[in-house]
């Protein structure tokens, strides 16, 4: 397994690094924010395992020039910071985990293997020949076979948090779902995450698309719902 490591603490990586190769993992790493940018925008990985507290850029704004350059890595957040908000505002950048300061080792290499095995899950249940290969909601297209969302046929730059609620709603037009179902489709297998967390993804993903003919409505009781305006 192809691992990126970002974590300043020069004692702290070579320590990770060393425990990580002995564990199977192949680990490349680094200890700044723009030499991440550069490594993920030049090679792949299987995961990355990123530090918040970083010279050069910190590392939420890694997270999200990554995503936004289409960068779709998983990424488990590994920091000291250990509010919600701040774990919130990791999620909400594109963060696939989250794993606070002190950690076990165990608990570190178990929540990266189940990151790959998602992500690899995700690739291998590509739509089969039936399935249509486009999605559209008003202006709103969704490209089945590259994962890729388009409004007014653009690129949008959306988080794979803000995805997963997508494709999820688009998966059932004219349908509210409720806030329980939406939290399974966007934090899968993720306890340690809060309700609440749902949230801030809806609010994200509902800014993003106010003002271009798709509305994401909230029904009281029902949960929420997307739809085309007239």
């Amino acid at each position: 397994m192809q691992l990126l490591l970002v974590e300043d603490d020069a004692t702290m990586r070579a320590t990770l690094q060393r425990s990580l190769s002995r564990r199977g993992f192949q680990v490349t790493a680094l200890g700044d924010g723009v030499a991440a940018l550069a490594e993920l925008a030049a090679r792949p990985h299987d995961a990355v395992v990123l530090d918040l507290t970083l010279p050069g850029l910190d590392g939420l704004e890694v997270l999200q020039q990554a995503r936004a350059s289409g960068v779709r890595t998983p990424v488990l957040v590994l920091t000291a910071r250990g509010t919600v908000g701040d774990r919130v505002r990791g999620l909400n950048a594109g963060a696939d985990d989250y794993l606070p300061k002190p950690f076990d080792l165990d608990e570190l290499e178990a929540r990266l293997r189940a990151l790959v095995r998602r992500s690899a899950d995700q690739q291998e249940a590509q739509p089969q020949a039936s399935t249509p290969s486009q999605v559209t909601l008003g202006l709103l297209r969704h490209d089945r076979h590259t994962g890729m969302f388009y409004l007014r046929d653009e690129p949008m730059e959306i988080s794979p948090r803000e995805q997963a609620l997508l494709r999820a709603l688009l998966a059932h037009p004219g349908r509210a779902l409720g806030k329980e179902r939406l939290y399974e489709a966007v934090f899968p297998g993720q306890s340690d995450v809060q309700y609440e967390a749902i949230e801030v993804v809806v609010y994200r993903l509902r800014k993003k698309l106010a003002d271009t003919g798709v509305s994401l409505m909230t029904l009281r009781g029902l949960g929420y719902l997307l739809k085309a305006d007239q």
